[in-house]
């Protein structure tokens, strides 16, 4: 069985086997990750995975998990950021009129 050398942040380089190591590979790159459990520590570690990264643990034996960004993730965002008052005064506002259930109730067929 393939040995997996890595870094814990806190016992520094462990050994690990192929199923030790989870690889979660995005289609947006740079999201691209792999994780596990220190066996030192036991502290859960994760970094990011590049190209190379991936294509090393791939011949080790590792399994990769696809996933994709959705696009609206990639999309420019205008104007400030929410906030925690933003999200309240929202959901304060759908318990005061709930718009969208009238105007459905105005167009549904009868």
């Amino acid at each position: 069985m393939t040995t997996i050398k890595a870094s814990c942040p806190t016992c520094g380089d462990v050994e690990l086997t192929a199923d030790d190591v989870e690889l979660r590979v995005c289609n947006h790159q740079p999201l691209s990750s792999y994780r596990f459990d220190c066996p030192k520590c036991n502290e859960v570690v994760v970094k990011t995975a590049d190209e190379q990264v991936i294509a090393l643990l791939m011949s080790g034996g590792v399994k990769a998990i696809m996933w994709e960004l959705p696009a609206e993730a990639l999309e420019p965002k205008a104007g400030p950021p929410l906030t925690y008052d933003d999200l309240l005064d929202f959901v304060m506002e759908l318990g005061v009129d709930d718009l969208l259930a009238a105007r459905a109730a105005l167009t549904a067929p009868h």
